[in-house]
């Protein structure tokens, strides 16, 4: 074996450490708990795959699946997620909420939005925003960028929710201007697993709260923790609609559905359900 071949070649980054599994599972693993098992992978295509091939052959709720490396990440529509290795948090989450009626489990995503916004203003001192439905925003020198996004899929008799989150991705790291990270935020911490470990926690609260609550958003207080941190809310946005149509309105509330409700310019408020959303007033000016 050559140097180059040894194990400790894939740690040369000193400031990307891997994650240290036992002391995770001994932070996140309990009785009683949501969380039931915790496996971390070197490299993998997509942890949601992976998640929901196991889920499809039966698999306990509460399962986490992290890579430290992702080479065919997925976002909504199809778009790819990729980033150095161990610069991120990338992992899944596998739910099997099923005394909560299926009309209900769309707000899955945006529960997942609270959570990992909630527990990153914790762990890592950053305020990070939600834009609709499914993207985390921070600010980076005074203008809105992405940090991170969520993928929730069914899966079996579940769902399995997928987050990515770029923790300390330099400049000449991001793969688009329009990205960021948590460290070009100003993060007081990028330790990935005090991050994973306030992450999953909060999901556990956020979590356990909808299904408390019968996954009745309003009554579980989620419908209102979401417009609180909704980047989206209040700003005029152009949504690109399923069978190629787009609506222009202002963000004006966040419907029991979830939907995203815009006000055009005819007086009308319509509810989308699934589209494209881009800020056409955003801070500083530009786009997101």
């Amino acid at each position: 074996m050559t140097p180059s071949d040894t194990p400790q070649s894939r740690w040369s980054d000193l400031d990307r450490p891997p994650l240290n599994v036992p002391a995770l599972r001994r932070g996140l693993l309990r009785p009683g708990g949501l969380w039931t098992s915790l496996d971390v992978v070197e490299t993998t295509g997509s942890t949601n795959s992976d998640l929901a091939r196991r889920a499809a052959e039966g698999l306990d709720e509460g399962a986490v699946l992290v890579a430290e490396e992702q080479t065919a990440g997925r976002g909504r529509l199809d778009r790819t997620w990729t980033a150095p290795a161990r610069s991120g948090l990338f992992f899944s989450v596998h739910l099997t909420p099923g005394d909560i009626p299926v009309e209900r489990w769309g707000w899955l995503p945006l529960l997942a939005g609270v959570a990992t916004a909630t527990g990153l203003a914790r762990a890592a001192g950053v305020d990070t925003a939600l834009k609709w439905p499914n993207d985390l925003l921070v600010t980076v020198g005074g203008e809105e960028r992405k940090a991170g996004g969520i993928l929730a899929e069914r899966a079996g008799a579940g769902i399995v929710v997928g987050i990515g989150l770029n923790v300390s991705l330099r400049a000449d790291e991001l793969p688009a201007p329009t990205a960021a990270s948590l460290a070009l935020a100003g993060a007081v911490s990028t330790d990935r697993e005090t991050l994973l470990r306030g992450v999953l926690r909060s999901l556990e609260h956020w979590y356990d709260r909808w299904r408390a609550a019968d996954g009745d958003a309003a009554a579980g207080g989620l419908q209102e923790a979401y417009a609180a941190g909704c980047a989206t809310l209040g700003r005029t946005v152009r949504a690109q609609l399923p069978g190629d149509r787009t609506l222009t309105g202002e963000a004006v509330a966040i419907d029991g559905d979830g939907r995203l409700v815009l006000s055009t310019g005819n007086g009308l408020q319509e509810p989308v359900s699934a589209g494209d959303i881009v800020h056409l007033r955003g801070v500083g000016g530009g786009l997101v």
